[in-house]
């Protein structure tokens, strides 16, 4: 087991406070949205001087496991990361594994460098994702099933809105055909019609939300319609917010988000977990490069009633014995996260025949192995265990309790 050191990146949306708090330090001089703990070649973690990536490259087998080597070649299959936003992210969909290969291809035959500004493929690998909330967490997360949005727009009273209703058809069996219909109609109108339709629905949100119209999420949701039109005027992703589930997780909640569905965290603190991707496809509300044709290309258009993930005992997956743990099962091979709560001096055992990523989000925890390896984590810090080491003993290390993440493939 050794210390692994994160790779930080400093995003607009970031937050110059919550990832900084976490790790008993001052606010930061400009936001820090993500630590990335992982092998991903554009920012890989070290452990000392040495890059995960190379690490890993050197010793597979030793490092992964024969199981993950003979699937995953010398790569990492998931990246983890702290995520912190002061400020939505942009309004986004992400590939599928054939998608993403084709992308890159594409875009490496174009020759586009992987670092350009206009690339959206930088990598030929799809990112299924999973977070998990610290705090209080917003996001915008697949479309909403066309009942409530009728219901929304009905509650709107907007004579501008009311030309589209038209084509939300009734029947459930037109559900994506419907939702197709409508965001690719929106994304191609004209900019000026475009922000008189969206200046007329943020006026009818506010007269819904002042006469306390319709029912309460609605006023949730256009009120958060209403303040990314301020901050990106006029923008599609302003449109798109209004068609999405609107979720707030409380800590230790988590949603899952397949390829293609279209999301943006508004803000918040969480874990996230993924697979070894930074392939995003971006719609508006950002400064960043914006392709519509190609997210409306990878986009799935059917409702997301609740993309909330039920929690299991990780007891009963056999994942984690002897403390209070929780998994978060996801239908994809890359990744599986557990939670692991420990009060005062407490103890778990955790092993695994691949590679494990240990992350203490609160407290403390002290590490050790039957080779008579030892490490002390603090909150927003993480080990590598390669698949090699023998079962790790995790314990609390303070009062108030600890908290650790365990990411595995």
């Amino acid at each position: 087991m050794k210390l692994l050191t994160s790779a930080a990146r400093n995003y607009s949306w970031g937050s110059r406070t919550l990832i900084p708090t976490l790790l008993g330090e001052p606010e930061a001089h400009s936001p820090v949205a993500e630590l990335w703990f992982g092998a991903h070649p554009a920012d890989p973690s070290t452990i000392g001087e040495e890059k995960l990536d190379e690490i890993i490259a050197a010793d597979p087998q030793g490092q992964l496991g024969q199981r993950v080597a003979d699937k995953y070649g010398a790569g990492l299959p998931f990246l983890l990361k702290i995520l912190a936003a002061a400020e939505p992210l942009s309004l986004q969909a992400h590939p599928s594994k054939q998608q993403a290969e084709e992308g890159f291809a594409r875009e490496n035959a174009a020759g586009i460098d992987l670092t350009a500004s206009n690339r959206n493929y930088k990598d030929d690998n799809h990112k299924p994702e999973l977070i998990v909330a610290l705090t209080e967490f917003y996001a915008m997360a697949g479309f909403r099933p066309l009942a409530q949005t009728r219901s929304l727009f009905a509650a709107l009273e907007c004579e501008e809105l009311a030309h589209y209703e038209g084509m939300l058809d009734t029947d459930p069996a037109a559900e994506g055909d419907s939702l197709r219909a409508l965001f690719t109609t929106w994304i191609t109108i004209p900019g000026a019609k475009r922000k008189e339709l969206i200046s007329a629905v943020v006026a009818a949100g506010e007269r819904l939300r002042n006469t306390q119209a319709g029912e309460p999420w609605m006023a949730t949701v256009m009120g958060t319609v209403a303040k990314l039109n301020e901050q990106y005027p006029g923008d599609i992703g302003v449109l798109g917010a209004l068609l999405l589930n609107h979720i707030i997780l409380q800590p230790g909640e988590a949603i899952y988000l397949d390829a293609g569905q279209l999301h943006a965290y508004v803000s918040g603190l969480g874990v996230e977990i993924m697979a070894n991707s930074d392939n995003v496809l971006r719609g508006g509300l950002t400064p960043k490069f914006v392709d519509v044709p190609e997210l409306v290309k990878v986009l799935t258009y059917e409702a997301a009633k609740d993309p909330r993930v039920d929690l299991v005992d990780a007891s009963e997956t056999g994942n984690v014995q002897g403390a209070k743990a929780w998994s978060y099962p996801v239908p994809i091979e890359e990744f599986l996260l557990d939670r692991v709560e420990l009060s005062g001096e407490e103890s778990v055992e955790v092993d695994s025949d691949g590679p494990m990523i240990l992350l203490c989000t609160s407290g403390s925890a002290a590490l050790s192995n039957a080779e008579g390896e030892s490490l002390n984590l603090s909150a927003g810090h993480a080990a590598w265990i390669p698949a090699s080491d023998p079962a790790a003993t995790v314990r609390g290390a303070g009062a108030e309790g600890t908290e650790v993440f365990i990411a595995r493939v």
